[in-house]
C-alpha cells in the first residue's frame, strides 16, 4: 500500500511538471495593455436576440436556448485595428454550440463578404473546447466557400475564468492572440487572399449542430440549456472607416511598421507545435489553387 502511494505521488508530480512545461513561454510584449477598455454600450450594440442578453457592470452575458441565440456588433466599421474581449465559456455539454468573436462585413456585402473568425466549438463531457480561427475573403455564402481554418486546443480550461482573445488586422497582416500570445499570423501575400474592405466586430452564440462538434456527430442537446457565453473587457482601437486616410494602423509588437518580434514569433510557433491540430494548408483534401497563400513565399 505504501509503495502504491509513492507511485501515485510520483505520477502526480510528473503530471504537474508536464502541465507546467506545456504552458507557453512569455511573448515579451503585451499589446492588450496598450488599448483602453470601453464600455459595451459605447463600442457595441445588440444585433439580434435582445431577450437573450444581459449586461451587468460592463460584463455581457448572452445565451442560447430552444427559442434563440444572441449577437452583438460594434457601432463603427473599421479599416484596421486591434479588437479584443475577455470571454468565459460554459462548462459541461455544449456540443453543437458556437461562441464567437469575429470581424465581418456580411451585412454590407451579403453573399460576397470578408470575415475573420475566432470560434469556440462546443464539446461533450470530458473533452476540451476547440478554438477555430478562420479567414474568408470575398465569397462566403455564395456557394463557393473557401475556408482557411487553423484549429487549436488551449493550454488552460476556458470555462474556469475569463481569458483575453483578440484579432489584430492591419493592411499587412492578421494576428490572432490568446492572453497576448500570438497563435496565428496570416499575411497579406496578395490582394486576392486578404480582406481589405471595412469590417465590424461581432460576438454571438448560436446553434451550429450540423458541423460544429466533430463534423456534426454531436448535436446541441437542449436538456442542458441555456448555453451561456460571458464577455467583458471590450477593446477596439484602430482606424475606423470614417478616419482620415492619414490614420496610421496600430501594431501588436513594438514595431510601428507591424510584424512580430523574434520572441513573439518563437512563442507562436511553440503554440502551434503543441496545441494546433489542424492546418488547412496541410490538408491534402483541399485544392491548393484556391489557397495560394499556402505556397506563396512568406510566413503564415
Amino acid at each position: 500500500m505504501k509503495m502504491l502511494l509513492i507511485i501515485l505521488s510520483l505520477f502526480y508530480m510528473v503530471s504537474c511538471i508536464n502541465s507546467i512545461s506545456l504552458w507557453p513561454p512569455s511573448p515579451g510584449y503585451y499589446p492588450s495593455k496598450k488599448f483602453r477598455s470601453v464600455s459595451f454600450w459605447r463600442g457595441y450594440r445588440n444585433l439580434w436576440g435582445p431577450q437573450h442578453q444581459k449586461l451587468y457592470q460592463n460584463a455581457l452575458t448572452i445565451w442560447l436556448d430552444r427559442t434563440s441565440g444572441s449577437g452583438f456588433k460594434s457601432t463603427r466599421p473599421f479599416r484596421s485595428g486591434y479588437f479584443g474581449t475577455s470571454i468565459k465559456l460554459q462548462q459541461g455539454y455544449t456540443a453543437g454550440v458556437i461562441t464567437t468573436f469575429y470581424l465581418s462585413n456580411n451585412e454590407a456585402h451579403p453573399g460576397h463578404h470578408d470575415e475573420v473568425d475566432m470560434e469556440f466549438l462546443g464539446t461533450t463531457f470530458g473533452k476540451p473546447y476547440v478554438l477555430q480561427t478562420n479567414v474568408y475573403i470575398r465569397g462566403s455564402g455564395d456557394g463557393n466557400i473557401i475556408g482557411r481554418e487553423m484549429k487549436f486546443h488551449l493550454w488552460f480550461d476556458p470555462t474556469k475564468g475569463f481569458h483575453h482573445y483578440a484579432i489584430f488586422w492591419s493592411p499587412k497582416e492578421i494576428v490572432f492572440l490568446v492572453d497576448d500570445i500570438p497563435i496565428r499570423r496570416y499575411q497579406r501575400k496578395s490582394d486576392a487572399t486578404f480582406p481589405l474592405r471595412p469590417m465590424w466586430a461581432y460576438g454571438s452564440i448560436w446553434d451550429a449542430s450540423s458541423w460544429a462538434t466533430e463534423d456534426g456527430k454531436y448535436k446541441a442537446d437542449y436538456r442542458y440549456q441555456p448555453f451561456v457565453g460571458q464577455f467583458t473587457n471590450f477593446k477596439a482601437g484602430g482606424c475606423s472607416a470614417y478616419s482620415s486616410l492619414s490614420c496610421r494602423p496600430v501594431s501588436v509588437s513594438p514595431y510601428r511598421s507591424g510584424g512580430l518580434t523574434r520572441k513573439q514569433y518563437s512563442v507562436m510557433r511553440w503554440v502551434q507545435r503543441h496545441y494546433m491540430f489542424y492546418d488547412y494548408c496541410k490538408d491534402h483534401k483541399t485544392n491548393p489553387s484556391l489557397t495560394p497563400e499556402c505556397w506563396l513565399r512568406g510566413r503564415r
